[in-house]
């Protein structure tokens, strides 16, 4: 079984096909090809990124419950209404 790319290597390999296609030489098909793949790639990055965001927003309450993060910003933005 295959292990599943790290976020660190899919970007590396994002990164690959941007330069790649930015230096213009990709014969056509293969510059679709690796278009749709970096099509791909940026959205699973996206949604890692998404899902990373919203655990780091979460916290426990004394009762083991997730709540959300509120910063010091959002409750100094609380006071002030």
């Amino acid at each position: 079984m295959t292990e599943k790319p790290t976020f660190e290597e899919n970007l590396k390999s994002l990164d690959d096909i941007v330069t790649n296609l930015e230096k213009g030489d990709v014969p056509l098909e293969k510059a679709l090809n690796e278009f749709k793949r970096g099509v791909v790639l940026s959205k699973d990055l996206q949604d890692t990124l998404q899902n990373a965001e919203k655990t780091l927003t979460k916290m426990m309450d004394e009762n083991g419950q997730e709540v959300p993060f509120e910063s010091q910003n959002d409750s100094i933005k609380d006071t002030q209404k």
